[in-house]
């Protein structure tokens, strides 16, 4: 490789403490439906609704499908429904979380979505609703389909650098964790970061459904997303994975090499955690955090994060807000950088 990468970016990992995590603190207005008792405490939640801000199949579906799935089988709720609602990188699920009456609504949020509010320049923000909690983060993985002829991601990344918009990378939403990962190979690789959004053939889908289609048909030549969501494919031939960008090897996939262990000092996880509607109370927050909280420390919620491959990163309250609050402020510097956002 001519060029290595030596920028080290943890877009998933950044807490910004003190004054940042209050401009994320729930609001103290009441809301209908509300779950606080009549002495001021936090009361148990009867049902919660469950939001996946995508179309089913992809990360936020199956963290979303995954995490109802534990609040019924450790009857820590009489239900969960799941609800899909896709589109713009989940501000379109935002923008209906904005708007719920119901305060034991939560919607699954991530690194995604905070690129997708820069990028789609939403009218709502994460940072109007009320956060919860941050459940899990997954390192990336960059596919190409079995019949290409990259083997390394070396190989790979000198050819595209060469060949600029030639080629085709197929990931989530626009701005999102695996379009910046996109960008940041091709800036490693001695692409100035001003060119990127010429040279980045980007195609941005919606679930990693989708993605798999362009890959297996051979219209792009190369994809980004989690490893879950192409670790099957992996497995049975159908694709091969060039590398993962976790500091150690993915779980799932544990032959392919770690960036850093290919010469590219770059390493980006994509978290995923819990919102609620904005304007609830004190004590209907405590309720949902005590829920996630009981959720997250369940025998049914570590043995998925086991069968899935997803590192546990729970954070709750102020420290998920101290979290948040980096996150989106360093994804704002990182999207300006390559020309996504000005």
């Amino acid at each position: 490789m001519t060029q290595h990468i030596r920028i080290r970016t943890r877009l998933a990992a950044v807490a910004v403490l003190g004054v940042a995590a209050m401009s994320l603190a729930a609001c103290t207005g009441s809301s209908p439906g509300g779950s606080a008792n009549g002495d001021g405490g936090a009361a148990a939640i009867d049902s919660a609704a469950v939001i996946a801000p995508a179309d089913p199949g992809g990360g936020w579906d199956q963290t979303a499908r995954a995490f109802a799935q534990t609040l019924s089988d450790e009857s820590l709720v009489s239900s969960a429904p799941v609800t899909n609602i896709g589109g713009a990188g989940g501000t379109v699920g935002l923008a209906s979380l904005a708007t719920e009456t119901d305060p034991n609504t939560l919607m699954i949020t991530g690194s995604v979505m905070v690129g997708a509010v820069e990028t789609n320049a939403s009218d709502v923000r994460i940072e109007e609703m009320t956060p919860i909690a941050k459940l899990t983060e997954e390192p990336l993985v960059v596919v190409v389909p079995k019949d290409s002829p990259y083997d390394t991601i070396e190989d790979f990344v000198d050819a595209w650098a060469e060949e600029g918009a030639a080629m085709a990378i197929t990931g989530g939403s626009a701005g999102g964790i695996d379009h910046i990962l996109a960008a940041q190979l091709l800036i490693g690789a001695g692409v100035e970061a001003a060119d990127v959004p010429d040279t980045l053939n980007y195609i941005a889908n919606s679930g990693g459904g989708e993605a798999l289609t362009l890959l297996l048909g051979g219209q792009v030549q190369a994809g980004i997303s989690g490893v879950g969501e192409f670790a099957q494919q992996v497995e049975a031939g159908e694709l091969k994975a060039l590398a993962v960008s976790s500091d150690e090897p993915a779980e799932l996939l544990p032959d392919a090499p770690t960036l850093t262990d290919e010469g590219i000092d770059l390493v980006v996880t994509n978290w995923r955690g819990l919102i609620a509607p904005g304007g609830i109370s004190d004590d209907e927050k405590t309720a949902l955090e005590e829920l996630v909280t009981a959720a997250h420390d369940s025998e049914s919620w570590t043995s998925i994060l086991e069968t899935n491959g997803w590192t546990d990163a729970f954070l709750i309250g102020d420290e998920f807000s101290s979290f948040l609050e980096g996150d989106i402020a360093t994804t704002q510097e990182t999207l300006k950088t390559i020309g996504l956002i000005e």
